[in-house]
């Protein structure tokens, strides 16, 4: 019987463990933990997600603040401010709210974030252990949920066939070197792979990740398989998935649904990599 995976449950406890570590970091350092979210111009989408990350921030006890930068602001503006936050002894974590207005260049504002504070896990140098298959204190935020709501499944990772729709640095390939750090064969496909369905029905692990509405359907699915639906596709008033949640779910083992299912654990880890990035610039600056 399909199991739908509460991400919304799951994130909360998360949350809940992070407020109490938070509280016995607090008593044991008194530093509160401080993320500072840059947001570039007023994109309505950005806006809501940002004012839940602030909110997230303040549940838990730590301290979230936003700095605004108007639309028009200059790719020297931004860098700016990154490092002024990089200097800033009373920061722990640094985010920039992507995407970026045009003109402005995302990766070289990410570039400047220090390693140290980049909880997004964005920077090349983190980027670079995750490649290199290190042990990771700041991993990418959306990559880490997916894994935990995996988890939560039961299924094993060694020898499992994961199959990753979508490339891009944020999930896609981070997910799938966080599925081989732990001996899945992984497979990632991408707008030019040859017969998406016939690769993707070989798939366990099932992670849809590459924006395009209803793109993985039941017949596409291996009997069982934990499908991750990734995907957040706003058609009119309604926000739907990568997945055709209907028909996948007669054939799924497991499926996360749109909304509630990986983007609360975004948020989640985001709140877990701020509390980690804490505990290590202490130590450093102690």
């Amino acid at each position: 019987m399909i199991k739908v995976i509460d991400g919304k449950g799951i994130a909360a406890r998360i949350r809940g463990e992070v407020a109490q570590a938070v509280k016995e970091f607090k008593g044991e350092r008194a530093v509160s933990p401080k993320l500072c979210v840059v947001l570039v111009g007023g994109d309505p989408a950005s806006q809501v997600y940002v004012r839940n990350k602030e909110k997230a921030c303040q549940e838990v006890g730590m301290i979230g603040e936003v700095y605004r930068l108007p639309a028009t602001a200059s790719q020297l503006q931004l860098n700016q401010l990154i490092r002024q936050l990089n200097a800033d002894r009373s920061v722990h974590g640094i985010l920039l709210q992507l995407p970026a207005p045009k003109g402005l260049d995302p990766i070289s504002a990410l570039d400047e974030i220090s390693p140290d504070k980049d909880v997004d896990g964005l920077h090349p140098l983190n980027m670079g252990k995750l490649l290199r298959g290190e042990e990771l204190l700041l991993a990418p935020c959306t990559p880490s949920g997916i894994m935990e709501l995996i988890i939560t499944t039961g299924i094993s990772y060694e020898g499992a066939e994961a199959v990753v729709v979508g490339r891009s640095n944020i999930v896609g390939k981070p997910v799938a070197l966080l599925l081989l750090q732990r001996h899945a064969t992984v497979t990632i496909c991408h707008s030019r792979t040859k017969d998406l369905a016939d690769v993707c029905r070989r798939a366990d692990i099932l992670v849809a990740a590459v924006g395009s509405p209803g793109i993985i359907r039941g017949e596409m699915v291996k009997p069982g398989a934990v499908v991750i639906d990734v995907g957040t596709n706003r058609i009119g008033e309604k926000l739907v998935g990568d997945v055709e949640f209907e028909s996948v779910k007669e054939v799924a083992g497991f499926i996360t649904p749109v909304p509630g299912g990986v983007g609360p654990m975004t948020i989640a880890m985001l709140l877990k990599n701020t509390l980690q990035a804490a505990k290590n610039l202490t130590t450093k600056q102690s």
